[in-house]
């Protein structure tokens, strides 16, 4: 077995040595995150080259969130933290039930702190993992493996592939059996780490990249964002409030306390705070008026013939 795994990890492009960072152990500080600097380079780079499958997924995505389905990530270690990671972040930016985007990680949660390296070969745990989610066949699962051949990955993909969902894999290894097990490959080829192997470095700058896309072009597909404003954020601190105030302003050119007025009466929901202000309308009837555009400020905008003070 061990020989076997031996076989396949010599055969990983994220697994092979770097020439540039052989002597990585007599370098300076300076010489080192130059090193690594002039080595990410490398990833925008690689995520260029797949722009239009990740154009692809978030077709496929977006298309799931119309119809009420979700975003599910499944991955270990570093992958399952990044997808984890990107689930969380997507409620408050961009007003969501937590329920829409799902991050699960093998091990769960005490994984995100601890290592947990042995969770990543069970793969009767991801199909259990995806059955306690309740996956549904209009969701869309996506799985995280710089290797691109994490069993519990793996295992996660044909199940919902079986229960008829879209499946997408993201890995930095082309020809990985990810990219079998899923019908869509995302395979950004980043190249060999500084570190030997250590996948958390230009592999997962990469994943974190196509998901930042992922989520955030999704999002603003299905009317999330009005022009490059977040309309859907929850203001749920101070900061946030503040960020809420100046997202009304710049929409409407609206002064602070027409603004801070606004967000009142809307109850704290900036996109109502915004069309309230534009349309003229009360806070019930800015509410049906957007209900009626599926949630979308442009298309209730243009149906009441407002104008907004940023495009």
């Amino acid at each position: 077995m061990t020989h076997h795994l031996l076989s396949e990890l010599d055969q990983l492009i994220s697994e092979a040595r770097n020439p540039a960072a052989e002597g990585l152990d007599g370098a300076s500080a300076l010489e080192l995150v130059g090193l690594m600097n002039q080595e990410d380079r490398r990833v925008a780079e690689a995520v260029e080259e797949v722009l239009p499958e990740i154009a692809q997924a978030v077709e496929l995505v977006s298309a799931a969130f119309r119809a009420g389905g979700r975003l599910i990530y499944t991955g270990a270690g570093t992958s399952g933290r990044l997808g984890v990671l990107d689930a969380s972040e997507c409620p408050p930016t961009f007003g969501v039930d937590e329920a829409m985007v799902v991050g699960i990680i093998a091990g769960g949660d005490l994984a995100l702190r601890h290592a947990m390296e042995g969770a990543e070969d069970d793969e009767a745990a991801a199909i259990e993992d995806l059955k306690r989610h309740q996956l549904k066949a209009q969701d869309v699962v996506v799985g995280l493996a710089a290797s691109g051949r994490t069993p519990y990955v793996l295992a996660g993909l044909r199940y919902a592939r079986s229960l008829g969902a879209v499946t997408i894999g993201i890995t930095c290894n082309p020809g990985s059996p990810i990219t079998e097990a899923a019908q869509l490959a995302i395979v950004p080829v980043v190249g060999p780490e500084v570190l030997t192997g250590s996948t958390r470095l230009k592999s997962g700058t990469a994943q974190k990249m196509v998901l930042n896309m992922l989520t955030t072009a999704s999002m603003v597909r299905i009317g999330k964002t009005f022009g490059n404003l977040m309309v859907d954020m929850r203001a749920t601190n101070d900061k946030l409030k503040a960020r809420a105030l100046r997202i009304i302003g710049q929409a409407t050119d609206a002064s602070l306390q027409e603004a801070e007025a606004a967000l009142a009466r809307a109850d704290n929901n900036v996109k109502v705070a915004i069309f309230m202000v534009l349309s003229g309308l009360d806070a019930p009837e800015a509410r049906q008026r957007l209900a009626q555009a599926n949630g979308i400020l442009r298309t209730a905008l243009d149906a009441s013939g407002a104008q907004a003070a940023s495009k």
